[in-house]
Parts: structure tokens; C-alpha cells; sequence
């Protein structure tokens, strides 16, 4: 069995359980919503990523021995809510976006539906794993988009904790990423891996020349050469020349330092008068969606980005709140409940979601209250895409959405999404979400 995911909990939320517990609130009927009020950093669009991690962490949430030990020696909760939680299994459904699906303003990502003591104790790691994934996702889809087709690869496990790097090379693939250098997210989610050497290898010989037969010997003609170790235009000659050597076209060569959109172009027309016409030039260093954007007219094949895609770049989370909508009323109906705090109001009411679609281009989130998730009326099928799918029912957890299949579906319905939005949605600059979001009323 996994080690236990129940921890990963607010103190709060177990309180209020307690509490609820004692005043037979508890088992009312609730409707638990997350969504964000905005998008971080003024950006056009967000990016669901998270959502089979969150799957396979709901599987594992669960009060064994050692938790509620913790529980009751801190005397966090009494007795009878421990009772409770000795047998607790999630016996709700939840709907949601798929994960890669693009979101806005007011989108009603996750809907989790259940007791009050079934939803509310998954505050903390819903969006703890929603928030990190999504900002990770966002930022990886605008430099995909920056790349404009160019192979990307994640290389930032070292610029973040050894669970969230791994985490990281997951949501970045769904964006758009094409490989990572983390082992793990391999192993753990099928995200192709990649990597030759670091300066180290350099370093290590006598010689550049030295490391780079070595490495041409390991890992073959096609394999790409670090170049900027002490001097391009000498490393460039000399792993053309052995190359040559061994009868062979260079696979490529990496550039790590320097001006990049000058450098790569002085590299490539080195590269080009030595005869090494196919060999692909790969930049790396300190890169942003700002960076391989201004890259765009350079002679450059692929990117490696680090740091900004594994903090967000520069917006480490995708500001997801996780509320109570509607809860069941004293007669056995709904209430919707809103939070009317200024600056942090909600729309209170169970949510259906869905994107208009004018020629083939995303034109509206159209969020109806009040109706079922298969309820979207006075829309003709053709002109109206529904977002939200059941990811959990009773209890029992859609397993499709788990595991490397779960990630390569994700993937492919990212970039089916992202096809869908107006140009003015690709622009990398600050403004209004690519499109609006309106909400519906119903009858």
C-alpha cells in the first residue's frame, strides 16, 4: 500500500469536521467548487494540470494507525471524529475539466460533491497539487507557443524540491514539452526522457577535445556536444572535426552562455561553412517565454528551459480556491452559498460549464447555475463544446485518467484546445482573457 496522503490537510479542516461532527452538520449534503478569480501574471489562459496526480493521491487518502495517532496525541480532534476517520474513504463524485483543458475567470475547474465531511477535508491537497500543476502548465504552454513548433525539453529538477521537479516534467509535458531530464517523471509518467553532459564532462579530461571523443564514443555521432565550455568557435571546429573523423555528420551541439540570438547565428553559419549543415543547435540558459520568443528568427532547433518553467515563471501558482457552493437545505433542497467578502466574492449554485465555439475559434465560457453537468440548454450542439467530465462517482476513482496513458491523453486534448484559441489568446503580453466569461441563470 502507498504511504498515506491524509496528512497533506490543513489543521482547519479536520477541526471543522470535528466540530460538524458534533452539531450534526456533518452529513449534510454539500457542493464543494474550485475555480480562480483571475489569472496569474494577467495572462490570457490557464492550463488544468494536476488532475490524475490529484486521482492517484485521492486513492491514498487515508487514516491508518500512525495519522491518527498523530491526531489524537496532539489532540487535534476527539474521539468521535477519530472514530470517523478510522473508516474514511471519499464516497462522493467529482466532475472536473479534463486535465490540459484550458481555463478562465470563474471556471468551475473541479466540482466535488458529497457530505460536508466527505468534501471538505480535500481542501488542502486538491489545490495544492491543482495550484503548483496548473502554474506549471500555464507557463509551459506560452513557451511552447513561444517556440512556435520547436522541440522544448524541461530541465529544472535541480531549481525545485526532488517531488514538485518531478511533478514539474509532468505538467510541462501536457503543455507542450516534448521530453524532461528527470528520471522520474520517465519512470513515474511515461515524459520521454533526455541528457548527454554538463561542463563537468569537460572539465573532468585534459582536454575538450578529450571529452568529446569520449562522448562520441558512448553515445554516438548523433549526440549533442556542449560547446561553450571555453571557447565556441574552437569547441564548434573540434566537434566538427571529430565527427568527420569517425565518418559521420554531427548530431549537434548545445550553447548554454553568451547572446543567444547572436551567438546562434554565428555558431550556425560556422557549422554551415565546415560542411555540418544538419547539425541542430540546441540553447539553453536562464530561457522564459520573453527569451525563445526573441529567439523566433534565430537559426535555433531546440530549447532546454530550467528554472522559469518549474517556478512559473514568475507566478508559482495558479491562485485556485476551493469553496462551498451549495449545501442542502433543513427540507432536502439546495442552497447555494456564496462568500460576498469585497475582493473575494463568489457565484454561489451547482455549475455546467461549456465554451462556445464561433468558426472553429473559442469565443465564450458560458457557466450555467443552477443546472446539472449535462444541462447546457438553448445551445445547438455544433456551436457549444461541454467541459466538464465525471473523474469520480461514489467513490470509485475513472482510472483513464491516471498514470503515462492519463498523461498522454492529456496531452493530446491540450493541444486540441489550445487550437481552438483566437489569435489574440497566443499573445504573450499582459491584458483580458482571451475570452469572456458569462454566467447564465437558469430558470
Amino acid at each position: 500500500m502507498s504511504p498515506s496522503t491524509a496528512l497533506f490537510t490543513d489543521r482547519y479542516e479536520l477541526t471543522m469536521l470535528d466540530a460538524a461532527l458534533r452539531d450534526g452538520t456533518a452529513h449534510r449534503r454539500c457542493v464543494f467548487e474550485v475555480f480562480a478569480r483571475r489569472l496569474s501574471g494577467g495572462r490570457r489562459f490557464g492550463v488544468v494540470a494536476g488532475t490524475g496526480r490529484l486521482l492517484s493521491q485521492l486513492r491514498d487518502f487515508r487514516f491508518g494507525d500512525d495519522e491518527l495517532r498523530f491526531l489524537r496525541d496532539e489532540n487535534i480532534v476527539g474521539a468521535e471524529t477519530l472514530r470517523y476517520l478510522e473508516g474514511y474513504r471519499f464516497s462522493g463524485s467529482i466532475h472536473g475539466y479534463r486535465e490540459g483543458e484550458l481555463y478562465f475567470p470563474g471556471s468551475p475547474i473541479l466540482t466535488v460533491s458529497g457530505t460536508f465531511a466527505d468534501a471538505v477535508i480535500l481542501e488542502t491537497i486538491t489545490l495544492s497539487i491543482l495550484n503548483h500543476d496548473s502554474a506549471i502548465a500555464t507557463a509551459a504552454a506560452r513557451m511552447s507557443i513561444a517556440a512556435g513548433g520547436r522541440p522544448l525539453a524541461e530541465m529544472g529538477a535541480r531549481r525545485s524540491a526532488e517531488r514538485s521537479a518531478v511533478a514539474a516534467s509532468r505538467a510541462a509535458h501536457i503543455a507542450g514539452f516534448g521530453a524532461t531530464s528527470n528520471l522520474e517523471a520517465g519512470r513515474s509518467w511515461g515524459v520521454p526522457t533526455m541528457g548527454t553532459a554538463a561542463h563537468a564532462w569537460t572539465l573532468l579530461h585534459d582536454s575538450e577535445e578529450d571529452a568529446f571523443r569520449a562522448q562520441l564514443d558512448a553515445l554516438g555521432s548523433d549526440t549533442t556536444l556542449l560547446v561553450d565550455t571555453y571557447d565556441i568557435e574552437q569547441g564548434v571546429r573540434t566537434a566538427v572535426r571529430l565527427a568527420e573523423e569517425r565518418g559521420a555528420a554531427l548530431g549537434g551541439v548545445r550553447i548554454d552562455s553568451g547572446d543567444l540570438p547572436i551567438v546562434a547565428g554565428e555558431v550556425r553559419d560556422l557549422l554551415d561553412s565546415l560542411g555540418a549543415t544538419s547539425a541542430r543547435i540546441t540553447v539553453t540558459s536562464d530561457l522564459d517565454e520573453f527569451a525563445i520568443a526573441a529567439l523566433a528568427a534565430s537559426p535555433v532547433d531546440a530549447y532546454g528551459v530550467g528554472t522559469s518553467v518549474v517556478t512559473g515563471s514568475g507566478y508559482p501558482t495558479a491562485g485556485m480556491v476551493y469553496k462551498l457552493v451549495a449545501r442542502e437545505s433543513a427540507g432536502g433542497g439546495w442552497v447555494p452559498v456564496a462568500k460576498r467578502a469585497t475582493g473575494k466574492g463568489s457565484q454561489g449554485g451547482l455549475k455546467a460549464a461549456a465554451r462556445r465555439i464561433d468558426g472553429g475559434s473559442a469565443a465564450e465560457e458560458l457557466v450555467h447555475i443552477g443546472a446539472g453537468f449535462d444541462d447546457i440548454p438553448a445551445l445547438p450542439q455544433d456551436g457549444v463544446r461541454r467541459l466538464q467530465t465525471l473523474l469520480v462517482s461514489s467513490g470509485e476513482v475513472d482510472d483513464s485518467f491516471e498514470g503515462p496513458e492519463g498523461v498522454a491523453a492529456a496531452r493530446a486534448h491540450h493541444l486540441s484546445a489550445r487550437s481552438e484559441l483566437p489569435v489574440r489568446g497566443l499573445a504573450l503580453s499582459k491584458s483580458d482573457p482571451a475570452i469572456p466569461t458569462t454566467y447564465v441563470e437558469q430558470p
